[in-house]
């Protein structure tokens, strides 16, 4: 007996050349073939699908847009993905209570342009803002360069939507800023890629849109000038909302390769640098950043509109995209280290010895180190470079992960590297949340 047939309120899809696309998401990694693919329309296909997946002994994969890097979505053996594509519903806000209802089915930008409707402002933004699915992000807490000022994607939850092991959809959290009757369970889904449950939706804190942004790109003579500035901005009480970076080795790649208006960058490395609060439009603004930058603002480059704004955010977006197709098995690592630690990282690095290029949020030390011989590379001795690549991390004080988040690819580094206690407890929770193990199997723990 077909144990998916007769599903309500889904799609089903089973033949093989059509659950292909399954198997991949934006990482190195390739999934198995999955038992079948279901597109939820309502409740009842998730409630019926929970039941069956009990009774028969198979798990359930969540899948957004397939933009994720760390193979979060992929299926397992004896699996079926969910789409969460066609799950009903649209963003709607609520701007007395500076917060927006959305299905996990509606796209990041249109998340942003609702709040933007309105006057007001959702931060989070990774580099597939514009593609990936809500519920991908709150799956994976996903980050981006709005994080060095306004955090990642939980700071701005106020409440979760989701189905649990018992087949039912439950809301944790309220549409407020001030929820304090326990834990959290709703932000123990955000960020747990799925393993125990599904997130359904979610009701997103919101802030005023800035109405001053002066974007600056920052190119440097000497590469090791960009590592302390983080740090230095900080602790003279400027916060940017972004402050990205290329090293010299991924310029040497855009300027030999990229598109005509990467060609042109300048500098041994470079940085963009953006600021958006009251007041960072005016002369004194730049004046005291310029003294603060002292002989490094040198060569500094101001967008006089947004023209000039959106060439250079558009030269850092494409990046990734970029050394992909250049590389197509390049590893990217997504590691954090403090701000106060990112020379000793780079040194680090260098010592290891294994060729890395580098680029990503210099300014919260969340750094895309990037392999680009990895698919030429003995397995065994990428493993060793990987795990030396999140030892150095670790030991720094920082983690091996800032936004892609475990799922496969970075599953036996996660167990291994950990401290005992956090996995033992993350196990139990498991346990208690999802004891039959359906919750996409095999990921994280």
């Amino acid at each position: 007996m077909n144990p998916f047939k007769g599903l309500p309120e889904a799609t089903l899809i089973e033949d093989p050349s059509d659950l292909e696309p399954c198997r991949r998401d934006e990482s190195h990694l390739r999934g198995t073939l999955p038992l079948a693919l279901v597109k939820p329309h309502g409740p009842a296909a998730l409630r019926e699908l929970v039941r069956r997946a009990k009774a028969e002994g198979f798990g359930l994969v969540p899948r957004g847009a397939g933009t994720g890097k760390a193979g979060g979505c992929l299926p397992t053996e004896r699996t079926v993905v969910v789409d969460f594509s066609a799950w009903p519903g649209e963003a709607r806000v609520s701007p007395q209570d500076l917060c927006l209802r959305a299905p996990v089915s509606v796209l990041l930008r249109d998340v942003k342009a609702a709040a933007e409707a309105h006057g007001l402002f959702y931060p989070p933004d990774p580099n597939s803002w514009e593609s990936c699915s809500l519920g991908g992000t709150l799956a994976t807490n996903a980050g981006g360069p709005n994080a060095c000022k306004y955090g990642m994607t939980r700071h701005w939850v106020l409440a979760v939507e989701a189905l649990l092991e018992d087949g039912e959809l439950h809301t944790f959290g309220i549409s407020s800023v001030k929820a304090n009757a326990g834990p959290s369970l709703g932000q123990l889904l955000i960020g747990s890629e799925g393993i125990f449950g599904f997130i359904l939706g979610a009701t997103l804190r919101l802030t005023p849109l800035p109405r001053e942004r002066t974007t600056l790109l920052l190119p440097v003579k000497r590469w090791e000038d960009l590592l302390d500035l983080p740090g230095r901005l900080c602790g003279a009480g400027f916060l940017p909302s972004a402050f990205e970076f290329f090293d010299p080795a991924v310029l040497a790649e855009l300027r030999a390769h990229g598109p005509e208006e990467a060609r042109r960058l300048p500098g041994e490395a470079l940085a963009i640098l953006e600021f958006d609060e009251r007041g960072s439009t005016s002369d004194a603004f730049l004046e005291g950043l310029l003294d603060l930058l002292g002989p490094v603002a040198e060569g500094l480059r101001v967008a006089s509109d947004v023209r000039q704004r959106e060439g250079i955010w558009a030269v850092r977006r494409m990046t990734s995209a970029f050394l992909k197709e250049r590389h197509p098995k390049k590893v990217s690592e997504d590691i954090v280290v403090p701000r106060s630690r990112l020379r000793d990282f780079f040194a680090g690095l260098d010592r290891l010895g294994f060729p890395a290029v580098t680029y990503g949020h210099l300014g919260d030390g969340n750094l895309h180190v990037n392999l680009l011989a990895a698919g030429e590379t003995d397995p065994a001795l990428l493993d060793r470079q990987l795990m030396d690549l999140f030892r150095l991390a670790i030991d720094l004080g920082g983690t091996l992960s800032g936004e892609h988040g475990i799922g496969l690819a970075k599953r036996e580094a996660f167990l291994a590297l950990s401290d005992p206690a956090q996995i033992q407890a993350l196990r139990a929770l498991k346990r208690a949340l999802d004891p039959q193990n359906i919750f996409n199997p095999g990921k994280v723990l």
